[in-house]
């Protein structure tokens, strides 16, 4: 599987703006966000090959990123819902 990292700003392109607020403004947002580059990063070095993880890590790692974009995810919206 090839993982590309992403960054927040192209997973919601619309809300460039909302997100450089909430990663100043919101310390909880700020650190979902660098646990979200970590494991990023995490992932794509798992994809190429420089950090030999087992299948077991490899989709711990997964399931965090997704249960973070999730948590994102609700945090964006309810921004978005108070602007």
């Amino acid at each position: 599987m090839s993982h590309i990292p992403q960054l927040l700003h192209d997973i919601y392109p619309q809300d460039a703006e909302l997100l450089r607020r909430l990663k100043v403004e919101d310390p909880a947002f700020q650190q979902l966000a660098a646990r979200l580059d970590e494991l990023d990063s995490a992932i794509h070095a798992i994809d190429a090959g420089t950090d030999p993880a087992s299948d077991e890590r490899n989709e711990s790692v997964s399931r965090e990123r997704l249960h973070l974009l999730d948590r994102i995810a609700a945090i964006v919206s309810a921004a978005r819902a108070t602007d």
